[in-house]
């Protein structure tokens, strides 16, 4: 009885993880370095003496998540430019000599600052007083700001802060 519940539990920790199952590799019957090929055989299917050739490397192909240099360029080209909050508030945001952006900011009424910052593909990141923030693409009333509800391009970094373009 203790056996069943074992392999129950070995199985369901199988399924439930991330990792593929193991496969002769890593059992011992075959070289363990990954990327290597298995021992040559014979007619005979008896194992060769010399020993396993590791495979070549091959540079990872890019992926279309891995965004390309001009991918990047017109990605930050979308965010440049001025962006209006509410009461005087604004972000601009410039490209910076060497890479990245810099955003000049001011986020409330008695803070504002200039920060270097990137664009990805989850939007414009930047370091705050020392907390890391992310500006989102989205609309104007995700920013839950009245005095922006109904536009279309805007920014939110978080719940009642955002921008949006006029």
């Amino acid at each position: 009885m203790k056996l069943i519940a074992l392999v129950l539990a070995a199985s369901t920790l199988v399924a439930c993880s991330d990792r593929p199952p193991a496969t002769a590799a890593n059992t011992g019957d075959a070289p363990s370095a990954q990327g290597a090929t298995p021992p040559a055989t014979d007619a005979a299917g008896d194992t060769a003496t010399n020993a396993p050739t590791p495979a070549p490397a091959t540079p990872a192909p890019a992926t279309p998540d891995t965004p390309t240099p001009s991918d990047t360029a017109a990605l930050e080209a979308d965010y440049l430019g001025r962006w209006t909050g509410v009461e005087g508030l604004y972000l601009v945001v410039a490209k910076k000599p060497g890479g990245g952006v810099t955003l000049e900011m001011q986020w409330d009424l008695d803070h504002k600052g200039t920060f270097d910052g990137s664009v990805t593909a989850e939007g414009l990141r930047f370091m705050r007083d020392g907390v890391a923030e992310t500006a989102v693409r989205t609309n104007g009333d995700a920013t839950g700001l009245k005095y922006l509800a109904g536009k279309k391009d805007c920014l939110t970094v978080k719940p009642g802060e955002g921008y949006c373009r006029d």
